[in-house]
């Protein structure tokens, strides 16, 4: 628990402290839980919302209030990416000793943080609420989760039937608790008063986040990058592109923004595109493309996970039927490129590359306008490539021959962890690169015995060696 603060003098804020009052009392109640009584209450929490009839009733919910993404990417979120985060954790020790290093004497024991202030954003609005909640009772902690205004509604109903489930197993409802109408100021609130701060959004609220003074765990930018090269098995990877790219019509951050081809199988490979609903934009309908999706300079939010014939629409562009997202093809980078930037939208650039020094060069050039720090893909059979890329480009992920949007945040095909919480490392102004989860929300208490035979510091001569001796063992120094 963090140490008190002052409560501002408004209304929000003392809004806030009862509701945070609330949650330190549940906290408290499962403080000194067992394993099996938190893996109890996990398993009910995700059961009472991805249980048959409830996804479904949910998804819809999500869908209609927020106007953001389809059905089936949402369904496939509530129903199925929480029983993944779920089977995910399950199996962890999260409580007591969590961890024993023989080697150093060293045990690490686990203790809850207290009360976690959680973001969740419009674009995730149906699993982020749940997957955030079990990391926080997997760690016996408690959560408040402050939705965007766009999926309030949602969010209440999701946090209701986990409430619901606590209380039939025993624990207390406030171990989770929405707020019901969200504001800038409560946000703000949550996020000073609580003692961790778990962000998920847009970038001035995981901004705010940082500058709450409370411990915060953010997310950079995504801006997906994604190499095919000469190697690869290009109907494997063009129909996994056309999923990332089409899953819920792109809202999440991971979708493929950028696909960069290697010479010898370009043509090809976008035949193959083509062939998966890929739409190719040029010439004048670039230009038509570009004015609905960006405004003033910024992200229009209004082709945000829509779908393809819907921003045709709204660009005067007419698109064939059985087009499901746009191929823009692109040499540059940068403010004078847009195309190159993150576009939350079935819309993705497309690049030609030589080779895999110019694929690396390319997704540095694209990311370090936006999205460095946060993930790019390869579609390869060449571990010289993959392991080229993965050690060139400034990225916390990297996914190898898997679709990016279902991946990045872990899937039951892949070991990452599964969240949608992503760390960007200190390349997108993050703490952390790893896919955020209930570890990153305890504390630990480190318990260091002697060793068993005492470190001995060795002669000069065997730590420095005689010729860092020699050549430096001048006194001569250097102003």
């Amino acid at each position: 628990m963090a140490a008190a603060r002052p409560i501002a003098d408004t209304p929000e804020a003392k809004e806030v402290a009862q509701l945070v009052a609330r949650s330190r009392a549940a906290q408290a109640q499962i403080a000194h839980y067992t394993q099996e009584q938190v893996d109890r209450l996990i398993r009910g929490m995700v059961w009472a919302v991805a249980q048959p009839g409830v996804a479904e009733e949910i998804a819809q919910q999500t869908v209609d209030e927020s106007q953001l993404g389809n059905y089936d990417g949402k369904f496939m979120k509530i129903s199925r990416k929480t029983r993944a985060a779920l089977i995910d954790i399950l199996d962890d020790k999260s409580v007591g000793v969590i961890e024993e290093l023989p080697e150093r004497n060293i045990i690490k024991i686990a203790k809850p943080v207290g009360v976690i202030g959680a973001l969740s954003p419009s674009t995730n609005p149906e699993a982020t609420p749940v997957i955030k909640s079990i990391a926080a009772v997997k760690g016996r902690n408690s959560i408040i989760i402050a939705p965007h205004p766009r999926a309030k509604i949602t969010n209440k109903i999701i946090c209701d039937h986990m409430r619901a489930a606590l209380v039939k197993l025993g624990a207390p409802a406030d171990l989770v608790i929405p707020i019901e109408t969200p504001s800038v100021e409560k946000t703000n609130e949550v996020m000073k008063q609580c003692d961790r701060v778990l962000a998920t959004g847009g970038g001035p609220m995981v901004l705010a986040a940082y500058s709450s003074g409370t411990p915060a765990l953010g997310v950079g930018v995504g801006n997906a990058v994604i190499t095919v090269d000469d190697t690869a098995d290009l109907d494997d990877a063009a129909e996994k592109i056309r999923i990332s790219k089409t899953f819920d019509y792109a809202a999440s951050c991971s979708s493929d923004n950028s696909v960069v081809l290697f010479d010898k199988i370009y043509d090809q490979m976008l035949a193959k595109l083509q062939a998966q609903g890929g739409f190719v934009v040029e010439g004048e309908n670039k230009r038509k493309l570009q004015e609905p999706i960006w405004k003033d300079g910024a992200l229009n939010t209004a082709i945000v996970a829509q779908p393809a014939d819907k921003i045709a629409a709204m660009a005067g562009i007419d698109l064939p039927e059985g087009k499901l997202f746009f191929i823009v093809p692109e040499t540059g980078f940068g403010p004078d490129a847009p195309f190159s930037g993150e576009k939350l939208s079935v819309t993705m650039a497309l690049y030609r590359a030589k080779d895999i020094d110019d694929a690396i060069r390319i997704t540095n050039g694209i990311q370090a306008y936006q999205g460095q720090g946060h993930s790019a893909g390869i579609y390869s059979t060449s571990d010289a490539n993959i392991m080229k890329l993965s050690e060139e480009t400034f990225t916390s992920r990297v996914m190898v021959n898997q679709p990016q949007a279902p991946s990045n945040s872990g899937n039951l095909w892949n070991g990452m962890r599964q969240t949608f919480s992503l760390g960007c490392g200190s390349w997108g102004g993050n703490a952390t690169n790893n896919n955020i989860s209930w570890r990153d929300l305890i504390n630990e208490t480190w318990v260091s015995k002697p060793l068993k035979v005492t470190k001995v510091i060795p002669s000069d001569e065997e730590l420095f060696g005689k010729d860092i001796m020699q050549t430096v063992g001048s006194r001569e120094l250097v102003s």
